[in-house]
């Protein structure tokens, strides 16, 4: 028995939000018959300071999503404090929506075998499911689990579920959502191709690019992060 509409969050930096970006919230809210709320991180713990303010890139976030059925902006973690992780804003989420509604994080493969990193990443799955999307050439088994993360593959080994099935609970099942044509694009790169003056506009959507000129965003080499950056302690799609 279905216990209402799941609810998906997506968080990340969003510096800035790209077409890549959308074409993960769009599937998972097509995939799943979800609502997908994206949260720009306020002081993610897990990289460099932003390029664009919280501001700019909440800004930039709803530009994106003006106008897509079922995407909207979630600027909690803009609101708060410290740094946002992840089970903060699921359990502010959770005394919100209540204990039966189906709550799911959407995170990348690559964040799965990092997952043991995050913050009391334990208590996730008391507050919501996980949904991970799987890209080209990053196939998530139980093999891969135990080799990569083998505390991760533990944890989640009797909790997987197909991606209808979410909607039945409110947290504790995992789910793989495959996206085998998934957009190529990310962030770093969308940077350093405004820095470098090379062209970029068809990665993001015509009012974002707008934005982007208007304010004179990422124009400065600065704004490219190091090749050599530490990775990611709490990572997000």
């Amino acid at each position: 028995m279905s216990h209402g509409t799941l609810r998906i969050c997506y968080g990340g930096t969003f510096d800035p939000v790209h077409n890549g970006h959308l074409a993960v919230a769009r599937a998972a809210r097509d995939r799943l018959r979800a609502d997908v709320a994206l949260l720009p991180a306020h002081d993610p713990p897990h990289k460099a300071a932003t390029r664009a303010d919280a501001g700019q890139r909440a800004a930039m976030l709803a530009l994106a999503v003006d106008g897509d059925a079922g995407l909207s902006v979630d600027r909690r973690e803009l609101a708060r404090s410290g740094p946002s992780y992840t089970v903060d804003t699921l359990a502010e989420l959770r005394g919100e929506l209540g204990e039966r509604a189906p709550i799911a994080w959407l995170i990348g493969a690559d964040s799965l075998l990092q997952l043991d990193t995050w913050h009391d990443w334990r208590r996730l799955f008391a507050l919501a499911h996980l949904v991970v999307v799987q890209r080209p050439g990053a196939d998530i088994d139980s093999d891969r689990l135990r080799a990569r993360a083998p505390r991760v593959q533990a944890e989640v080994a009797a909790r997987w579920q197909s991606a209808d099935a979410l909607h039945a609970s409110a947290s504790g099942g995992i789910a793989l959502l495959p996206l085998p044509g998934l957009r190529p694009e990310s962030s770093t790169a969308l940077r350093r191709r405004i820095a470098a003056g090379e062209p970029w506009r068809d990665w993001v959507p015509p009012a974002v690019a707008a934005y982007i000129d208007r304010h004179g965003l990422y124009r400065d080499p600065a704004a490219i992060l190091p090749p050599n950056s530490p990775p990611p302690a709490e990572p997000r799609p």
